[in-house]
């Protein structure tokens, strides 16, 4: 299922660039060009993760911060701070809210989404899910949503993160593409079946040492892929 972005940004271009940005590694985007939109939104829809960068407008920031806690709205928040001073006075409100300071490379951004998104686990088939899973050389993080190779954090988009975990969920099982498609695309089969062979493909690239002939994920012909978990 796709994590649900809420992206605040006054700045309509800005908005643009960040919704596409994030809606390209595979993130439902809401988004909200105003503080009081965004927390009108945050309540309907309940995200994952909430971005907020508010600069010309009232309220700003730390407000409308404060305004989803006191609404109950208690998911990962990250603002965008443009100093140092900002920084401290956002200690200094212990609201539990994590920030990027401005200018910083949209990679940067990724990995504090990665990190501060809720536990994709929680989507699993299993009701208590293991946080940590190693198989050999590769762990999954589940509590960090990392994936780490020889102990070096892999660099994976939301999506290759989400496929990841659904296959090494249950190592040994063969999933096929119109399963996949299902579970972690989030809609029916329609005839094409191409996203999951262009992210399995990227995804090899990225863990298999020869990924022209992988071991941890292997294709059963005529059937799906399986997570076999041997490196």
């Amino acid at each position: 299922m796709r994590k649900k972005l809420l992206v605040i940004e006054d700045n309509k271009r800005v908005l643009e660039i960040l919704a596409f940005a994030l809606g390209r590694e595979g993130y439902q985007i809401i988004r909200a060009d105003s503080g009081s939109y965004g927390l009108h939104l945050a309540k309907e829809y309940l995200p994952d993760l909430i971005i907020i960068d508010l600069e010309r407008k009232e309220p700003g920031n730390f407000e409308i911060c404060r305004e989803l806690r006191e609404a109950g709205i208690h998911k990962p928040i990250l603002l965008f701070l443009s100093s140092e001073k900002e920084a401290d006075m956002l200690s200094a409100l212990d609201l539990n809210i994590g920030y990027i300071q401005t200018p910083f490379h949209m990679k940067e951004l990724l990995m504090l989404i990665n990190v501060n998104i809720w536990d994709v686990s929680s989507e699993m088939n299993s009701g208590n899910p293991a946080q940590f899973l190693a198989f050999g050389r590769i762990e999954v993080d589940t509590e960090q949503v990392l994936v780490l190779k020889d102990g070096l954090p892999i660099e994976l988009t939301q999506r290759e993160y989400d496929l990841l975990c659904r296959l090494a969920s249950e190592p040994g099982k063969v999933f096929s593409r119109e399963e996949l498609l299902e579970l972690v695309w989030g809609y029916t089969y329609m005839g094409d079946s191409r996203p999951v062979d262009t992210t399995i493909s990227r995804l090899r690239e990225k863990i298999e040492d020869v990924p022209s002939r992988p071991k941890i994920i292997v294709a059963r012909r005529g059937r799906g892929y399986v997570f076999t978990g041997k490196t």
